[in-house]
Formats: structure tokens, C-alpha cells, sequence
């Protein structure tokens, strides 16, 4: 795990180097062990490594090719580059150093952009050709790694970066609020958007890669997953998951750093470790409750059963609420995901031991985990009915109180690409609106953010549809945003075996119906874990990163911090603060449940706070005070 960032040079107040290296500094936190820079008439390059393949100098960033008109700075691994590096050299390709890093510079020399289909790994990397007068621009196949970019600049000059707040140390960039992310973010919880909460700052999506030239933009696809099952049996598929996670553990536990891995309760992280072997694992808790908040017994008991040391923590209260501005400022864009928070600490444990973790994230969404993709029994009989039956009386429903019958028959009337929109759902599109100010209510619909991506999986059945929208955004824009910016923030590397092109082309062939069924979610997965799991482990239902936020908002303390911003000026701008209090009072005396919504607010509040109003002289000199577009 690296850090990367650069500009195309234009007339700045402050000479080219002087600026990278405070951009640079913003983002030391991602790589300590050392940093480069690298500039010239046309570009400035900046890198901030952490030492994980080859730790000499040789592997230092910005790299360069053997002419040096070819520079790299990259952040990530690529776990296949030892067999990339054999066909390379016998190409005649004279590498430097041992580094998964410098097959992308011979990649490119020797293929273009076609290098891209040639990785196996995590990347988001830049390649400044002077020969073409290009950068060449890239982002992993699943998003593994986060990469941002902006023209939203006094002096029309190109800025990239792993993280947004490297930007805010450049004079030229024009820091605004996009108001349009805001309505969208109260539904999904996290930044869904292409463009960020920075006007004019865009997320290179996932399987994408940039061409610059000429003072232009250009993206492309390079690659996207696919579904295309194939009539074989269970056991076949058995097999063929058991040798892909076998082959990719035994990638992705390459380092010349020790290795250790992240353990819950359930089956994803278990199998991952139980393939690893390990010599540590790491697992968190919540102090003032038990059974669902704390299951680190149940890590602590599959690490004693597999001969590993576990180290776990557990979590109060106090020590959650304090640590939401830090992580916010982490996470670059609001994002209310509780599980960022015990992640956050996760990775703070695991980094005073080791410098790289496995984790099981993307076992859900690529194998069939999720409980939305199962339809229930009472569900199931229902659709039996002919949809023209159904869809009336979804359309009268909608009409009556919202209770858990007019619910069902909402949703047992209507496609799933009107119901689903990924694995988090907060506010309804209209109750979003009706907390909103005006300004703030010019969006796209929700409808329209999923509506290209279902079209890409037309034809398909319900289960791939949802697993589709959530691998194209619920896993880029929530589960490995946080898993990134929270293992970032102690200089920690995270890995996830799950998400590997192999292992996706292995889980894309598994019919539907041994992904999810009526016996259980991820079957096919559970089955081929039994060869190394007990079956207790293999078997376990799901469920996430539990987090007793529901009984912490009805403490007077935790209450109180929450009702000092919902009251507060800043909250006025954005919100009618009378609904922001109505759901924070009924929750408190236990009226009705209203965690999610205080939480998606209160999270945005506490970054906004951050980012336009506490602006600390050390990170964001020079900015405006307020500002939005």
C-alpha cells in the first residue's frame, strides 16, 4: 500500500516541487517508509511508499523505464509479477529490481494499454510518457484501490491522487461543495456519485483506465465481471473454488514483510485464515455489550482450533464517538458505514504486529452472501401470482402508512430494478427530500444511478442483477473504500483474496441457484470451506460488523453530542433541523428505532465540520472558509 498524486504544471505561485511535496505530505499516512518526487516542464509526479516487495532503494518511486521516458508511480500489488517478469526479460526488458512495480513500466513498454489484461492484483497507478507527451491513468479491475482526478482548477491544470485532501495543498484547486452528492448519500450511505462531494473531482471507477492529452480526458473499460453460468454439478464447483482461493491466498500472501489476518465470526474471514495459516489474527469487539456486538470468543476459538495467536481489542463507547472526525477526515467524502469505525481500530491493532492483512471482504457480493438476495418463503409464494395481479396492488399499497404489510406488498409488485439498489438503503428517495433545503434536492434520482448497470445485466435472473449492482457499487464505493482508507490510516496494507479476476471468473460460472437457495446464502462457498473449516464456521450465518449504535444514542451523553449539531447553524444550511430532532427524540425515548437516519446525517455533519469549517492551518492553508457550487 502507496500513496500516489500529480498535476500537469501550470503557472503556480509556488514552484512545481515545493507544492508536490506538500501534496505529498498530506498522505504520508499510506506509505512512511518513503517518498519520491519527480517533475519536469510538463508534469509533477509525488509518492509515498510503504515497504512491502523488495525493501531496498531500487524500488522507490517515481520509477523509470531504461531511457527514463517512461515514469511510474503506483500504489498496490501485482501478485502474478513474477511470471510477468520472466516473459518480459526474455523479451529483452532489463529490470532494476525485484519490485511487482516494474513489470508495469515493461508492461507498457512491450503491450500499451493492453498491459491491463496482463495484471492480476490491486493498482491504481499513473505512467507519464514523455515520448507520446501522455499519462496513462489506471484503476484495479474491482476498486480495490481508490484513485480521484479533477480539471476543477484555477489554471485548467490535470490533478490525480489516492486521496481527495492531497488536492487542498495545491493553490490552483477550486475547493467547492458538489450539492448534488448530498441527496443520493442519505439513501446509499456513501459517496454513489461519479463526482465526489468536491465539485469537480471524479472517482476513476473501477475497471477504468484515463488517457490525458492535450489538455483533454479520455476513459475507457478495460475490464468487467460477468456472469455465464455453466450446467455442471455442486461438486464440480466445489473443486474449482477450492483450487482458485488455494492459488489465491498463495498470491496474495507474497511480501517480504510479515503477514497476519483479519478474523470475525463468520465464514469469509475464517476461510481466508484457515488458508493463510498465519502466525497472528487480529478481531475487535464492543466493550458494554455482549453476544452479537462482541463475537471475538468466536475468532479467538477458530484461532486456537487452527494453532494461531489472535489478538483482539474491545471498543467503548467514548472511543467510537471520538473517533469519527479522524476517520472522516480519512475517509475523504462522508460515509456513514458503522463499520468503518471498528475497522478503523481493527486496522490500528493489526498494524502494531504486521505491515500486511488479508480480509475477506467481496466473498458476499461475487459468491451470493447477502440475505436481500434470498427471497423468503412468504415472498416466494406470493410472486406465484401473475405480476399484472401483483403490480396493482403494489401501486395501492403505496398509498397507506408505511407498516410491514404495505411494505410487502410494495415490493412483491414491483422488478428488482425498482427495489434494489445495493446492500445499504437508508433514507427513501421522498423522506430525503422532505429533510433537505431546497438547494439541496437537484440530484439524480436513485433510479438512474443503478439504471446503466442493470442494463448491462439484462436478461439475467434477480440474484445476479443484485449481485451486479452491488459489485459495480456497494463494493467499490462503501466496502473497499473503507477497507482502504481505514487499513491507510495506520499505514497498513489490506488484501482480499476474494477479489480476484480468477476467482471471479470461477464464482461468475456457478448457476444462481447454487449461490443462493432456500438451504442458504453462499452455498456452493460454504460447501467448499468445509475442507478446512469445522462446520460450525462454514456454516454460520452472516452477520456484518454489528454495531450497538441503536443503544448508544439512547444514552443522555452520546444523545447530547448528537443533538448540539443537529441544533447548530451548520446543520440549518443543509437540513430542516426540526425533522433532524424529531427522529433523534423519538429514538431517545425509545419511540421508534431511527439509528440509521441520525447516523447518515450526524456522519455528514461531523465531515462537513472538518473539511469547510475546521480548516487546520497545516492541511487546509489557503482555502476558503465556505463554499459551495
Amino acid at each position: 500500500m502507496c500513496g500516489i498524486v500529480g498535476f500537469t504544471n501550470a503557472g503556480h505561485s509556488k514552484h512545481h516541487e515545493e507544492i508536490i511535496k506538500e501534496m505529498v505530505g498530506t498522505i504520508g499516512h499510506r506509505g512512511p517508509d518513503n517518498s519520491g518526487e519527480y517533475s519536469d516542464e510538463r508534469v509533477t509526479l509525488g509518492f509515498q511508499r510503504l515497504q512491502i516487495i523488495d525493501l531496498t532503494h531500487e524500488a522507490n518511486q517515481p520509477m523509470f523505464n531504461e531511457d527514463n521516458s517512461i515514469v511510474l508511480v503506483f500504489n498496490g500489488e501485482i501478485y502474478n509479477f513474477e511470471e510477468l517478469r520472466e516473459g518480459l526479460v526474455a523479451k529483452g526488458h532489463q529490470f532494476k529490481s525485484r519490485a511487482d512495480s516494474e513489470v508495469i513500466i515493461h508492461g507498457y513498454e512491450e503491450y500499451g494499454t493492453e498491459i491491463l489484461q496482463e495484471l492480476r492484483g490491486m493498482f491504481a497507478f499513473a505512467i507519464w510518457d514523455k515520448n507520446e507527451d501522455m499519462l496513462f491513468i489506471a484503476r484495479d479491475p474491482f476498486g480495490i484501490k481508490p484513485l480521484y482526478y479533477t480539471q476543477h482548477t484555477s489554471d485548467e491544470s490535470f490533478m490525480f491522487g489516492s486521496e481527495i485532501k492531497s488536492f487542498l495543498k495545491n493553490p490552483s484547486f477550486k475547493k467547492e461543495l458538489n450539492r448534488q452528492a448530498l441527496k443520493p448519500y442519505l439513501t446509499f450511505q456513501y459517496p454513489v456519485l461519479d463526482e465526489t462531494f468536491f465539485k469537480g473531482v471524479y472517482k476513476l471507477k473501477a475497471g477504468n483506465y484515463m488517457i490525458y492529452k492535450n489538455g483533454k480526458t479520455e476513459v475507457r473499460p478495460y475490464w468487467q465481471p460477468t456472469f455465464d453460468s455453466k450446467d455442471n454439478d455442486l461438486e464440480y464447483y466445489i473443486e474449482r473454488i477450492k483450487e482458485t482461493m488455494k492459488e489465491s491466498v498463495r498470491y496474495h500472501k507474497i511480501s517480504d514483510v510479515p503477514v497476519g489476518s483479519f478474523l470475525s465470526g463468520g465464514i469469509d474471514s475464517s476461510y481466508i485464515t484457515a488458508l493463510l495459516q498465519p502466525n497472528k489474527t487480529f478481531s475487535v469487539g464492543f466493550q458494554e455489550h455482549e453476544g452479537i456486538f462482541n463475537e471475538t470468543n468466536l475468532a479467538e476459538d477458530l484461532s486456537d482450533i487452527l494453532g494461531i495467536e489472535n489478538h483482539r481489542r474491545l471498543i467503548t463507547g467514548d472511543e467510537f464517538f471520538d473517533a469519527i472526525p479522524t476517520i472522516q477526515f480519512h475517509m475523504d467524502e462522508p460515509h456513514s458505514n458503522l463499520s468503518s469505525v471498528p475497522l478503523y481500530f481493527l486496522a490500528e491493532l493489526a498494524s502494531e504486529h504486521v505491515t500486511v492483512v488479508l480480509s475477506g471482504e467481496g466473498a458476499d457480493e461475487i459468491f451470493g452472501g447477502y440475505d436481500w438476495y434470498k427471497t423468503g418463503p412468504v415472498m416466494q409464494r406470493y410472486e406465484k401470482l401473475p405480476f399484472a395481479l401483483r403490480r396493482p396492488v403494489s401501486n395501492l399499497a403505496k398509498k397507506f402508512p408505511s407498516n410491514r404489510l404495505t411494505n410487502f406488498l410494495v415490493k412483491g409488485g414491483q422488478r428488482v430494478e425498482e427495489k434494489f439498489i445495493g446492500q445499504a438503503k437508508v433514507f427513501e428517495e421522498k423522506e430525503a427530500e422532505r429533510i433537505l433545503k431546497e438547494d439541496f434536492k437537484k440530484s439524480p434520482s436513485v433510479q438512474s444511478i443503478t439504471k446503466s448497470s442493470y442494463q448491462e445485466v439484462a436478461g439475467k435472473d434477480n440474484v445476479t442483477k443484485m449481485q451486479y449492482i452491488d459489485i459495480k457499487h456497494w463494493l467499490p464505493g462503501d466496502i473497499l473504500l473503507k477497507a482502504d482508507k481505514m487499513s491507510s490510516a495506520h499505514s497498513l496494507e489490506l488484501r482480499v483474496p476474494f477479489l480476484d479476476k480468477e476467482v471471479m471468473k470461477t464464482a461468475g460460472e456457478i448457476p444462481a441457484h447454487l449461490r443462493v437457495n432456500n438451504v442458504d446464502t453462499k452455498y456452493a462457498l460454504r460447501k467448499a470451506a468445509l475442507e478446512v473449516l469445522p462446520e460450525e464456521w462454514a456454516n454460520r450465518k452472516k452477520v456484518g460488523f454489528p454495531v450497538p449504535i441503536r443503544h448508544w444514542l439512547r444514552q443522555e451523553k452520546y444523545y447530547n453530542r448528537v443533538r448540539e449539531l443537529f441544533q447548530s447553524q451548520m446543520a440549518g444550511e443543509f437540513f430542516h433541523t426540526d425533522e433532524l430532532m424529531r427522529f433523534l427524540d423519538e429514538h431517545y425515548q425509545n419511540k421508534a428505532n431511527h439509528q440509521r437516519y441520525i447516523w447518515t446525517v450526524y456522519v455528514f455533519l461531523v465531515w462537513y465540520q472538518k473539511y469547510f469549517i475546521d480548516m487546520q492551518e497545516d492541511i487546509y492553508e489557503d482555502t476558503p472558509t465556505h463554499a459551495y457550487a
